[in-house]
Parts: C-alpha cells; structure tokens; sequence
C-alpha cells in the first residue's frame, strides 16, 4: 500500500486563481500587483510545493511521535523543525506578504493563502510556529510606535524571529475580561508584565533566537485607570531577547501533553515583572490584538482546508489500491459515496477561501476607495463563517476519511489518524466555533453588517446562470434572506433566540458559499470537463441537501419560545 504523502494540488490551485477568480486581471487593478502575471504566480506555486511535500511533509510523522520536550529550562522541538525553519527563512516564505518597505517581497494574500493550504495539510503542528507570525506583523505595522516598527518588523517579516500570542489564562479562555495579568509603567517608559499564561503557542522554541511575545494584560496607571472587563485591556510587545541581548525575566513553566499537533510547543508561560512596550493606546489592546486574531482565524480556515485535502488525496489512493471481494474498495457504493463528497467539499472551499484572500489583497490594496471599503467588510463579515465552517469540515472530512481504511485508518502506521487529531484543534482555538457563530449573528448579521451581507447576496446571485448548479444557489440565496429576516424579527422579541439558532445559522451560509463555489468551478470548466462538472454534481447531490437541515433547524430555534 502507498504511503501516507502529499500531491500538491497545484493544477486545481491554478484554475481556482485564474479561471474560477480571475485574479491575474484583478492583480492587475491593484498597483502594488500591477506586475505580477499568471507564471509568475504558478512558479511561486510549484516551488512552494516541492517545499512542503519534499521538506515538510517527511517530518510529520516522526515530529508527531517525538514531540516537544524541556532540556536545562527551553524548549527543543522535533529533530528537523529547526532546519525546516532556516530552509524556510533562506527561500524567503514567512516574507510573502509582507510589505517590502520592512523587508517584504510584496506578493498577494492570496498566493500566501495557497502556499498556507500546502503547508498546514503537509505539517500543521511545523506550521504553528510560522501561522501566527504575519498576524504579528500585521499587528505590530498597524499598532507599534515608529521604534518598535524599525526594531521588529523587517525581522518579523523575514522569519528571523517568531512570535506568539499571548491571550489566554487559567481562569479566562474565551472571557477575555477576567485577564489578570499586570503590566506596570517605569520611568523610561517601559512597563513591567507579570501573570501567567496558558495554551501559548510557540511561547519557547529553538527555531528562532528571539521570539516576539504580544501579551494582553491591564496597565497598572493610577493617573489613567483601567476599565473593568474587555475595556481595560491593553497589548505590550514583550520579547524574550531584549535588545541589548539580555534574556526577558520570562519562562515556559510546562508543555502541555495534546491530542494533536504534538511538534507544536504549547506553553504555560510566567512573565516576573518582564520587560515590555505598549502596542496603541493604553486601554485599547483588543482592537489592536484583533488585528492579530483576525488574520489567525483566517489561516485557520486554510488548516482545515489543508487538512480536508491531505485526507481526501490518501484515501482515494488507498481505495485505489485496497482489493476486497475481488476489486478495488474504490468502486463500492459506500466507500464511492465517501470519496466524492470529500472532493466535492475541498474543491468548493479552496474557491470560498481564495475568493477571501483576494478581497483582503483589494481591501488593503486597490485604488479605489469604495472598493476597499466592500471588500474589507465581506471579509469582515466571511471570517467567523470560514474559520468556523471550514475547520468542522476539515475535521469531519478526515473522520469520513479514516472510514475508508477500516481498522487500519485507527491505527499510527497510515497516518489519517494524526490527521484526524490535529484537525481538532482548529475547532477550539483562535475564538471557538460557536464563538463564531455568536460572532456572525450578533456582531455582523444583527450588528452592521447588514449592508455587507445583503452586498454580499446580491454579488454571489450575479455569478449564477442557468444550471443545476444556477439553481441550487438561488435556492440557497432564498433560504438565507428568509432566516436572516426571520433571525431580525425573532431578536426583537428575544434576544436569547439568535443564539439558539446562531450555529445552524452559520451552517447555513457555509452550504451557501459552497453552492457558490459549485456554480462558479461549473461556470468556469470546460465544456468537456468532465471531472469537474462531475464534481459539481457530486456536492450538488451528495452534500448540499445537508443545507436544508441547518435552515430548518434555524427556523425552529428562531421560533421557540
């Protein structure tokens, strides 16, 4: 039987780029891309590609076993995570997306996003170190002082250092105003953190020399005191070198023992009094650290996606190979059944997820200002929706997947259950899933994003013709203006009701994007492309009628008293 590898998927990436998206001609709009071509982006591609299956993908396995462990009070990751990272850092990947002004090369989001599916689908737990570092540099270029920015972004932007993101403690995970942790002002303008934090990823390692901690605690000021709650928190750059080469008075006290993801040091850590900057205003460190989870929730869409497709490539080939009752599995009903609607959905949400990415390329690049303005509020509004729907199905996807192997799938030699294990945690972290839908219904749907949604409907309506494929998304565009009118009616009668019905909600509207998605890979296929408008019959027939049970049960929620 094969092993358990990696085809990087790279012919579908690049009908997804420019057939299903366009983006070539959009690049073309935005000055920053005025430059860069279709080969160009495919090389970027291929390259990345031949990294993660080569490189990335071989350490899987062994880090999955090996693990984190503390040696003489730091943190040593799996044998070769090292190296991968200075191999990394050498081709020039963590700098992709950034803004050459620190260093950058400048590409598109977009071809960052696809180079993030390859990466997460061939080593997420590698890939934790490095997912969280543009949202770090993101955070600090919108937020950080004229010194911070020269001090860490061009190191942030080209991976000679890492970051992590230091929110959660013991007594607060997704409630984040009973933060606890202090940061005290000094005469010269520094200030003092000390608490304790858990579930840090990346809180110490040895890829890097220096990693950039951004720490959300209450500034101790008694000439500005600190609201109570969410109100009162502030963020502070607090690195573990400082810049005169010193250790911080900073520690990773424990390793957490994990379901997954066992290559990633997940860290208790202890500021004592560490020394750190403030990051915006005093007060104000959600909005700035928003900046940071934001860009998090949406590669962690991409995790799920990643995992999604490494589970659906290997059980194919398996079913291929697998002989029972005189043939290959492959060809029986079940196993048939299981395999297509694992396609169906990768290929919908790789277009779902794209079409993001180029809305945040247009959001923060294109010249015309209205157009940024709607692209950054669909993206607003589309990221609880991906985050939460994608990673369910990247979860449930390689659950159907580990099915085609029978008892060999639940055992370490085949590999779908470490897929299977590292799945589940894009579920829980960066703001849980039901979080999200909370997110969705009363902060966007309920809150002002009405506009963006309804913008949202009626571009997703123009991209139909007159298909099968046409008329299922009109169906789906009718359920979802229903529940949402329904959803505003029950709120005003109850304010309970939305979330009762918040994560059917959600539901609903990832079965819309994927309607979309279908509609859209059939629009832009071949005429005689036949696996692809075969596909598209697939989720049409095989996943999409799932939809109708997540708007009914909406309806009922919005309807109980």
């Amino acid at each position: 039987m094969s092993r358990y590898t990696y085809r990087p998927p790279l012919d579908e990436m690049r009908f997804v780029i420019e057939q299903v998206l366009g983006a070539p001609a959009r690049w073309a709009a935005m000055p920053a891309f005025a430059e860069l071509d279709a080969e160009t982006a495919a090389e970027v591609l291929a390259q990345a590609g031949r990294f993660t299956a080569d490189v990335l993908q071989p350490l899987n396995a062994p880090g999955d076993r090996q693990g984190c462990r503390i040696e003489g009070g730091r943190v040593r990751t799996p044998d070769g995570f090292p190296a991968a990272w200075r191999a990394f850092v050498d081709g020039g990947w963590p700098a992709l997306a950034c803004d050459p002004a620190w260093g950058g090369q400048g590409l598109p989001q977009l071809l960052n996003t696809a180079v993030g599916e390859m990466i997460n689908a061939c080593n997420h737990a590698w890939n934790m170190y490095a997912g969280i570092l543009h949202g770090a540099y993101a955070t600090v270029k919108a937020h950080g002082s004229d010194e911070l920015k020269a001090r860490y972004l061009p190191r942030l932007a080209s991976g000679e250092w890492l970051s992590a993101m230091a929110l959660t403690e013991p007594q607060s995970g997704s409630d984040l105003g009973l933060v606890r942790t202090r940061a005290e002002p000094r005469p010269d303008g520094t200030l003092a953190v000390s608490g304790s934090k858990v579930f840090i990823s990346g809180g110490d390692h040895d890829l890097t020399d220096n990693i950039v901690h951004l720490v959300l605690c209450r500034l101790q000021d008694p000439s500005n005191p600190a609201p109570p709650g969410t109100r009162g928190l502030s963020l502070v750059l607090v690195p573990a070198v400082l810049p005169d080469g010193t250790r911080n008075a900073m520690a990773a006290d424990g390793l957490e023992h994990k379901m997954g993801i066992h290559g990633s040091a997940t860290c208790a850590m202890r500021y004592e009094a560490a020394t750190g900057w403030l990051v915006g205003e005093p007060h104000r460190g959600l909005p700035a650290m928003f900046v940071m989870m934001n860009a998090a929730r949406v590669a962690t869409a991409v995790q799920g996606l990643g995992h999604l497709e490494m589970a659906a490539q290997n059980a194919a080939r398996y079913a291929a190979e697998r002989v029972q009752f005189g043939g290959p599995i492959a060809a029986r009903p079940a196993v048939r059944r299981t395999l297509d609607s694992l396609d169906a959905v990768a290929a919908g949400l790789r277009v779902v997820i794209y079409r993001a990415a180029l809305r945040l390329d247009e959001a923060d690049h294109h010249p015309d200002a209205g157009c940024r303005a709607a692209a950054a509020a669909e993206v607003s509004l589309l990221t609880p929706v991906l985050k939460a729907f994608a990673t369910r199905q990247g979860f449930q996807g390689a659950s159907d997947a580990l099915q085609v192997w029978g008892g060999y799938g639940y055992m370490a030699d085949y590999g779908v259950e470490q897929t299977l294990r590292d799945a589940r945690i894009a579920m829980i972290y960066e703001g849980t899933n039901e979080i999200q839908a909370i997110d969705l219904v009363q902060r966007k749907l309920l809150g002002g994003a009405g506009p963006a949604f309804e913008a949202l409907l009626d571009d997703l309506a123009r991209d139909a013709g007159d298909s099968d494929a046409a008329r299922a998304l009109h169906e789906q565009l009718a359920q979802a203006r229903g529940a949402v009118a329904a959803l505003r009616e029950a709120a005003a009668a109850d304010p309970v009701a939305p979330l009762r019905a918040a994560d059917d909600l959600l539901a609903g509207c990832g079965h819309l994007l994927l309607a979309w998605a279908w509609a859209a890979i059939e629009r832009a296929a071949a005429p005689d492309d036949a696996a692809r408008h075969a596909l598209v019959a697939q989720g049409l027939r095989l996943v999409l009628p799932q939809a109708a049970v997540h708007w009914a049960r909406a309806r009922a929620a919005l309807a109980t008293a």
